[in-house]
């Protein structure tokens, strides 16, 4: 397990949830959704334009739970009341602490026991996000490596990654370049208050990300954070939902700069100490 985690920059755990779990999260994610009325909050979640980056409601959401639009859902009154479930495009960003069945989802010891297996001392829960890959209109995320939008020194990100769906081509499966995790970082994302910046390091191109991660539900996947990965629009009729942790190092320096500030919130590991 280790020696292909540290070749190839990232590992496919199967079996790591039950159905029962999975199908826990979908729920309460839908009940989050019910609570919401939406009509006053119509930010998207875009990461072609990224047109969210000097938006209030992102850059302060690190410490709440916060709901983003698809960038093709059709965001008139009459579509949010009678489509609200299918028009999210993700929740973020401290269900993990912040909601009891996200907090018993995402803190236990078999996690805490995998982050310590690949290298962490003492992880250190910093980001959860709710992803939909909404039928017919999920969107690209783009080629990106997770360490340019959460750094820490020395950098520590790994992406905790876990299937509550099937996830195939079909649907917009992750698609990784296997072993890219050895090469540099290629840009950062810099925050200067509330205006956000996108700074180059290296011109060195991405190589294909052209390893798909077709996974089962239940299947936790782990990403290196300098593993370039990114998936395709989802033209299915099926959703793809997951459940992402980023981990950092407790040991590690976060960077004042970093676009995710937990203003009301301290990071605490898998398990209370």
């Amino acid at each position: 397990m280790l020696n292909f985690w540290n070749e190839n920059g990232y590992l496919i755990i199967e079996n790591f949830k039950t159905e029962e779990e999975c199908d826990s999260l979908i729920q309460r994610s839908k009940e989050l959704i019910e609570e919401q009325d939406f009509f006053n909050q119509k930010s998207v979640f875009d990461t072609v334009s990224q047109s969210h980056n000097d938006d209030s409601y992102f850059l302060e959401s690190g410490d709440k739970i916060r709901f983003f639009f698809e960038e093709k859902a059709v965001l008139n009154d009459e579509n949010i009341k009678s489509n609200k479930q299918y028009i999210v495009n993700k929740i973020g960003h401290a269900l993990h602490d912040l909601d009891d069945n996200f907090i018993q989802f995402s803190k236990n010891d078999d996690l805490d026991k995998i982050a310590k297996a690949i290298g962490f001392e003492y992880p250190q829960l910093l980001q959860s996000m709710y992803i939909f890959k909404q039928p017919k209109i999920g969107g690209e995320v783009v080629c990106h490596q997770d360490s340019t939008f959460l750094i820490t020194e020395p950098e520590s990100t790994v992406g905790f990654w876990f299937a509550l769906e099937d996830a195939n081509k079909e649907n917009g499966c992750l698609q990784v370049a296997s072993g890219g995790h050895k090469g540099p970082l290629r840009k950062l994302f810099k925050r200067d208050n509330n205006k956000m910046e996108m700074i180059e390091l290296s011109n060195e191109p991405f190589p294909e990300t052209d390893t798909f991660v077709e996974v089962k539900k239940g299947s936790l996947v782990l990403l290196h954070g300098r593993l370039p990965h990114y998936s395709c629009e989802n033209k299915s009729s099926k959703s793809r939902h997951a459940y992402t942790l980023h981990v950092i190092e407790g040991k590690s320096k976060y960077l004042d700069y970093n676009w995710l500030q937990r203003k009301n919130l301290k990071t605490g590991g898998f398990v209370d100490v």
